[in-house]
């Protein structure tokens, strides 16, 4: 990459952005210009290593070649329609996605918090339609420390009390639970439960892996009470874990999954809600929609994703990448790290904090050219392009020792 032709510096840039952007973002000070594949490059051309890829949305590196491609052949024939008309994309790109997940039907959509919604809307329907739940007295149990998005009816079900003070009233019809504790969630689910609203792996959360077998043991309850297994896979999803799907890991099967970030392959905004046919089929025309779902350019860059991810390149390089990742953590336990959490290409690292908060971390990082950040509190969260080498992972491991020491 080449330095941008750039007249004004990342310090003017920032404080340009201050008087005119709404502050509900606390970026760490770096002005991206340009990027390839793991790499990106600010204003003034210094070069960082995305050890974050846009909290997974960049499973496949910056500018995917192939993805890049698919996205300028479908740029010169048709970008949107609507759905007030069919588009000859859409039927390829669904019915790939399906096979994939081995699940039926695709409700596309735009962004993982707007696939959230629409697979709570679909639970509260089908429970009406089939279950036979009396009208308005659904519920969905869903678990505390649980990031889903920000939308009103989201953060009624947060127990991130940032991410709630000043939103309220908040939407009924949810009952919050512990993560990893079937007891319970069982104690939870009772006639009126529509879904089992779970992330397989929380991320926001610090990167939350739960004990082998309790998403069987969700699967199994969800069946056994009469309820909906929804598996929100925005982040845990599409290679990220070293298959597929994280639900993968213990052979599970959802009734509903929810999909985001690597969907639109750092290129569009692409998310869907993919179910089996007979709880997606409970909508009919007029009752859920978007004008740009499923509209012909994210459908062409969602269909060159499912054929990388149909290649299972990428599931492998995330799995054996894994290792390394988890062996340079586990020498740094003690010497800076108190713990982590990791699965396939991502980890929670949670950092001594008398060596530094997770921020103050980031802020050291970026000062030796390696782009991650942090979440609640001396918690950092790696999860780098599954593009990612074993030489630069393992100089993002080695930039991680030194400023711990």
């Amino acid at each position: 990459m080449s330095a941008p032709a750039q007249t004004r510096s990342s310090a003017d840039l920032i404080r340009a952005e201050e008087p005119v952007l709404a502050h509900n973002y606390h970026p760490l000070p770096v002005v991206v210009a340009r990027a390839e594949g793991t790499w990106v490059e600010d204003v003034e051309g210094r070069r960082y290593l995305d050890m974050l890829a846009g909290y997974s949305a960049l499973n496949f590196g910056h500018r995917h070649p192939a993805l890049i491609e698919a996205a300028h052949r479908q740029l010169d024939r048709l970008t949107l329609t609507s759905r007030a008309f069919h588009n000859d994309r859409l039927a390829e790109f669904a019915q790939r996605l399906a096979e994939l997940t081995c699940l039926d039907m695709v409700l596309p959509m735009n962004t993982g918090a707007e696939a959230v919604e629409s697979g709570i809307k679909v639970a509260r329907k089908w429970a009406y339609e089939v279950k036979g739940v009396p009208a308005d007295r659904a519920t969905i149990v869903v678990a505390a420390e649980n990031f889903h998005g920000r939308t009103t009816t989201i953060v009624s079900f947060s127990t991130d009390e940032t991410a709630r003070q000043g939103f309220g009233p908040f939407t009924p019809g949810f009952r919050i639970v512990p993560y990893n504790d079937l007891a319970a969630l069982e104690a939870a689910v009772d006639e009126t439960t529509a879904a089992v609203l779970l992330e397989p792996i929380q991320g926001e959360a610090g990167v939350v892996v739960p004990d082998e077998g309790y998403l069987a043991g969700v699967r199994e309850l969800t069946r056994r009470k009469g309820c909906l297994f929804i598996a929100d896979e925005i982040q845990s999803g599409l290679g990220r874990t070293g298959r597929t799907l994280a639900v993968e890991h213990e052979s599970v099967v959802p009734d509903v999954l929810l999909l985001g970030k690597a969907l639109g392959g750092g290129i569009v905004p692409v998310s869907a809600v993919v179910a089996r046919r007979e709880v997606l089929g409970v909508l009919r025309p007029g009752e859920h929609g978007s004008t740009f779902g499923g509209n012909p350019l994210a459908a062409a860059v969602g269909t060159a994703v499912v054929e990388l991810l149909e290649t299972g390149e990428y599931q492998r390089r995330a799995t054996e990448l894994g290792v390394v990742l988890r062996g340079g953590l586990a020498a740094l336990v003690g010497k800076g790290v108190l713990g982590f959490r990791a699965r396939g290409l991502w980890a929670g690292v949670d950092i001594d904090p008398a060596v530094g908060t997770g921020r103050e971390i980031g802020e050291r990082l970026l000062r030796e050219g390696v782009l991650v950040k942090d979440t609640h509190g001396s918690t950092i969260r790696l999860a780098p392009p599954l593009t990612i080498t074993s030489e630069e992972l393992e100089g993002a491991l080695g930039a991680l020792e030194k400023v711990l020491a």
